[in-house]
């Protein structure tokens, strides 16, 4: 299959580095290509030039022939229908549904995470995390659940993922924990295995060793800092 995947700047930008973890895991061959972001005001070069391929404006975009498909659980979804044989989903059918509410939770949920911890591989941000932390009940709060969570599920797994072996939930949990690392936010034992497993994890080191070649400072995306 011929295979487009649209994206935006590895170093900030979640739902691009999903599809891209899941393709690159699973050996699905792609192009990829990289639109950086400037703003998101309609005149921006980013929305110029992301426009035409999407009408929503936004990345990841995967194109196969004649077909586009514009949101990164979509696209997840689309690969695993096309991809059986590759098992992106547990094989489990209850693993499976429980695989996919909890990505539809990280899809629509942790929102004040979203909000006040953004992806930021390149930075180290200790002290904005502390800050963070002490400031923000309600982001300590969804860090709460959001480790209770994943240390529930990850104490019944038969592997050092998710659900034994790794899948699109994982790809879709592995921005979370990215940000955990950056503002160096202390979690449980079972949460600082699961980080340390998905930092080494192919596709996922590919992505952040390349973010860290990228060398673009995005004020939009730098709530925190003004310089690299």
């Amino acid at each position: 299959m011929n295979y487009t995947l649209y994206i935006g700047n590895k170093n900030y930008s979640t739902w691009s580095m999903r599809p891209w973890v899941v393709m690159k895991y699973f050996d699905i061959n792609f192009d990829e290509k990289l639109i950086r972001f400037d703003s998101f005001a309609n005149d921006s070069l980013f929305k110029q030039t992301i426009l035409p391929i999407n009408p929503y404006g936004t990345v990841p975009v995967l194109i196969n022939d004649d077909t586009t498909i514009t949101d990164s659980l979509a696209i997840c979804e689309y690969l695993a229908e096309n991809h059986q044989n590759l098992a992106l989903w547990p094989k489990d059918p209850k693993q499976k549904a429980i695989a996919r509410s909890i990505v539809a939770k990280m899809h629509n949920g942790y929102l004040h995470i979203r909000n006040h911890l953004p992806m930021n591989i390149e930075a180290s941000l200790a002290q904005i995390g502390q800050i963070i932390l002490r400031d923000h009940l309600d982001v300590k709060n969804e860090i709460k659940f959001f480790d209770e969570q994943i240390s529930s599920i990850l104490a019944k797994s038969n592997g050092k993922y998710l659900f034994g072996d790794f899948s699109i939930a994982d790809a879709f949990y592995a921005p979370m924990c990215l940000r955990l690392k950056t503002y160096q936010i202390p979690t449980s034992n079972h949460l600082n295995r699961y980080i340390e497993t998905i930092y080494q994890t192919k596709g996922i080191s590919d992505w952040i060793a390349e973010a860290l070649l990228e060398k673009d400072f995005i004020p939009m995306d730098e709530p925190y800092r003004f310089n690299r």
